[in-house]
């Protein structure tokens, strides 16, 4: 611009990203404290100096995102322009809200291993708010490359990905779980001819476990029985105890996936691909200081093995 920067407020950034979190007018407001017409005011003002629209004003029955193209692009930038003012009120003792991370993991990852990173994370940086969506390995990887609010995911690859950077954590072998009593159980390592003559249960289509699964019965032209499909593997432990059919599921070495629980779990003869889990970046972006707080944490706990036991 010719007279120098636009005269942004942090009122009207914090409007644009409140907006986009809670997709509607009213739910932004109601966050924010102020009325709706007072939201609106300061994304007017917010367009007029930026001389782009930044969201619909119209949804209409077949828009699919609140934001526009603009909208979408400004998104990060206004995330970090907040944190940054964070960090400056920080700096002077000024009070201020904290700062806020979207981050996006299959149920699995969230359930036995992210919670405890999470719970040590909040001690070390209660200033930090964690927003965690819980989706398939496949939606992990789309809403880090189409979401712009979701900062980084935790998951296994479904597919590689040119525009997203992967960063490995740990890897997990899979084992065969069977209700007790099972002639499975009777075995000290079966195979997988062994298992595909049982009604089995397998994550459903779109989960990076579930193709590694298949692929190693097609290996040795064997077909497995798919008798039942869940994305969850809590879900699949409960339907082996209930003696739904038995499964293939990968487990963390300490146990705690079935630790209790009245199944058997047996090592595998056959080789199975094993399920590497880690971080999704989107490529050439930079992160803001929370989301950077956060993957530094992640990062050493897994690097000193604290987060396996």
């Amino acid at each position: 611009m010719p007279d120098g920067l636009p005269h942004l407020s942090t009122d009207q950034v914090a409007a644009f990203v409140e907006l986009s979190r809670q997709g509607q007018i009213r739910g932004a407001a109601a966050v924010l404290g102020i009325t709706e017409q007072g939201l609106r005011s300061r994304l007017v003002a917010l367009e007029a100096q930026l001389g782009v629209e930044v969201y619909h004003k119209s949804r209409g029955p077949r828009r699919a995102t609140l934001l526009t193209d603009d909208g979408r692009r400004l998104l990060p930038h206004a995330v970090a322009l907040l944190e940054r003012v964070h960090e400056l009120c920080h700096a002077f003792d000024l009070e201020t809200g904290g700062q806020e991370i979207r981050l996006a993991a299959s149920q699995y990852l969230i359930r036995y291993v992210l919670l405890d990173v999470l719970k040590d994370f909040r001690k070390h940086a209660p200033d930090v708010h964690v927003r965690v969506s819980t989706m398939n390995e496949h939606d992990v990887q789309d809403a880090v490359l189409r979401d712009p609010e979701v900062a980084l995911g935790l998951a296994a690859p479904y597919e590689p990905s040119l525009d997203l950077e992967y960063e490995e954590l740990f890897a997990m072998d899979w084992s065969l779980i069977c209700p007790r009593g099972h002639t499975l159980g009777r075995k000290q390592r079966p195979r997988l001819e062994d298992v595909s003559k049982q009604a089995l249960i397998l994550y459903e289509r779109g989960s990076t476990g579930r193709q590694h699964v298949l692929d190693a019965f097609h290996e040795r032209g064997l077909s497995a029985r798919v008798a039942l499909e869940t994305t969850s593997t809590e879900t699949i432990v409960s339907m082996v105890e209930a003696g739904l059919g038995v499964s293939i599921v990968p487990l963390l070495p300490s146990g705690v996936v079935t630790r209790g629980r009245r199944v058997d779990v047996r090592p595998l003869k056959d080789a199975i691909r094993p399920i590497h889990s880690g971080i999704l970046l989107r490529r050439r972006e930079t992160l803001s200081l929370a989301a950077s707080r956060l993957l530094d944490f992640t990062r050493s706990r897994f690097s000193s093995g604290a987060a396996s036991g």
